[in-house]
């Protein structure tokens, strides 16, 4: 375990914490006191580490998204719902008109685009609560923009999958799902900020005291 810390810079205290989690399959046992750990755990704990530090997930969802990778009965469209659902916490259901209001906008997108969505998946709640809120707090402009950002989300999609099935073996194949999943929406996410500081930066919007003084001047 001394080497596996040293390895990975993980502290022996965090990994023996994943062990107890059951986030960490356990060594083989080679004395009463010591376990040998291979390549294949070294490569375990990293993909923990990413899970939490940079995919942002709790404890209890990281152990759910990498029992995935150990499933050999699921295909690898239903191991990425699977990965969906472990990592999308449960959302409340209003009940409210506002709310069926932004469910039918979602619903009428999703037809319009063609795409085939099953209704367990956890984006349907999510989006229709986010497009519930910004009719909440009067952002029209922002529902307005639902369908580019759908478009835009497509294009990641398709770019996602194209590297699943780019990466070989079926055990290849569903770690790069998962990690793309996780990992690869905190980049989206990512890259998105810096894109609008970029697009900003190119239209130079005017601050509200920039216009004041321009508004001011003789």
């Amino acid at each position: 375990m001394k080497e596996l810390s040293e390895s990975s810079g993980v502290p022996v205290a965090t990994i023996k914490y994943y062990l107890r989690e059951r986030l960490l399959p356990a060594g083989e046992r080679t004395h009463p006191n010591q376990s040998d750990y291979g390549d294949a755990h070294l490569r375990r704990l990293r993909l923990i580490r990413a899970l939490i530090d940079v995919g942002g997930l709790s404890v209890a969802s990281a152990r759910a998204v990498t029992s995935l990778l150990d499933l050999q009965t699921s295909s690898i469209h239903e191991i990425l719902g699977l990965a969906q659902h472990a990592m999308s916490p449960l959302l409340p259901q209003p009940t409210d008109a506002e709310f069926d209001r932004a469910g039918q906008l979602l619903r009428d997108l999703v037809d319009r685009l063609g795409w085939r969505v099953s209704p367990g998946n956890a984006g349907w709640a999510g989006a229709t609560a986010v497009l519930s809120t910004f009719a909440a707090l009067e952002q029209p402009g922002l529902i307005d923009v639902l369908e580019p950002y759908a478009r835009a989300a497509e294009s990641a999609a398709r770019a996602d999958l194209d590297a699943v099935a780019a990466a070989g073996d079926r055990d290849s194949m569903v770690e790069t799902a998962v990690i793309g999943m996780v990992v690869g929406e905190a980049l989206t996410l990512h890259l998105r900020r810096m894109a609008q500081e970029s697009v900003s930066a190119q239209r130079i919007f005017p601050t509200p005291a920039a216009t004041q003084q321009t508004e001011d001047t003789p």
